[in-house]
């Protein structure tokens, strides 16, 4: 292990401080997300303070301390997603039909291409099968709908083929009610617009925009080019700070189901979420997006099921 010490003749950005003094300390280009990772691994100081948010303003003349492990920094775990077991804790509803359950960051819900990949609907097989370790073979769970990989929240499974249809139905003809909740950087200048309570929607129609073999990024795009339209409601909830960052909670509802639908409708309004970079957000420790209720007719009974999702921690101070 060796330390960077780093005395800033300005004030910058923690991870702009990085990327600029940590690639000529170990000889080497060092990528982004290496610098974020090693600001939220605790393992940079400022002042003789620990400090994990990359975004954190570093005043001039700083005592700016990194600590660097070579080896570990230059291995690549791919994909880097987290360990995870689903518990009976995890669990926020289930019957002999359906399961709905909390999804954490960093986990993607199926396994893509990468077949050994763990995923959340791994998880939720070996789940029911601890459950009931007499059966041959492992039991059924159908992916009715997706999370992207850093969105934490609840996530619906079917657990009988039989109620595939209504379950299929019921999102494709959006009888369920979706709401996340969003962390937003607040735009400079723009603390007067945004007050708890105030409300706004964005639509329009959606499309891919990045080329073929990059990064997919989606965007506004015109219906004669292929664009489905999109509808999201938006409620601020309060304005807070995180690191001296002035910040926006924004519940969002969906009315329709596009991929990154929420993040291209915020980015789009001039308020990146937090920790998106590729939508224009800064630098965070995840993605700063959760879906945090679903409510649903019971695809048997037809009641209205509701089902909330706790919060996770980096959410709960905000």
């Amino acid at each position: 292990m060796e330390i960077l010490k780093i005395h800033p003749s300005a004030q910058t950005d923690l991870d702009v401080l990085l990327r600029q003094k940590v690639p000529a300390f170990v000889g080497s280009d060092v990528s982004n997300s290496k610098i974020r990772r090693l600001i939220v691994a605790g393992k940079v100081s400022v002042n003789g303070r620990q400090i994990r948010v990359p975004s954190f303003s570093v005043r001039a003349g700083a005592v700016v301390c990194v600590s660097v492990d070579k080896e570990k920094l230059f291995y690549e775990k791919q994909p880097d997603d987290i360990a995870f077991e689903l518990t009976e804790k995890d669990v926020l509803f289930e019957d002999d039909n359906i399961i709905v359950v909390n999804k954490p960051s960093f986990f993607p819900v199926e396994a893509g291409f990468v077949g050994s990949r763990d995923n959340l609907h791994a998880a939720v097989v070996r789940y029911l099968h601890g459950k009931n370790p007499s059966l041959r073979n492992p039991p059924y769970a159908g992916i009715m709908h997706r999370l992207d990989r850093e969105t934490s929240g609840a996530v619906l499974f079917t657990k009988t083929r039989s109620v595939n249809a209504p379950c299929h139905d019921m999102f494709e003809n959006h009888t369920v009610e979706k709401k996340y909740m969003a962390v937003c950087q607040l735009p400079a200048g723009k603390a007067d617009s945004y007050y708890p309570g105030k409300t706004f929607s964005v639509e329009f129609p959606m499309g891919r925009i990045s080329p073929s073999g990059q990064c997919a990024k989606w965007g506004r795009v015109s219906s004669s080019s292929g664009g489905l339209y999109s509808k999201t409601d938006f409620t601020v909830v309060r304005l807070s700070q995180i690191g001296g960052m002035k910040v926006i909670l924004i519940e969002a509802e969906l009315f329709t189901g596009r991929t990154h639908q929420i993040r291209v409708h915020l980015s789009s309004s001039g308020l990146p979420i937090l920790g998106d970079v590729l939508y224009g957000g800064k630098p965070y420790e995840r993605i700063m997006l959760h879906a945090f209720s679903l409510s649903f007719p019971h695809p048997v009974t037809k009641n209205t099921v509701k089902v909330e999702c706790p919060f996770p921690d980096l959410f709960i101070s905000i």
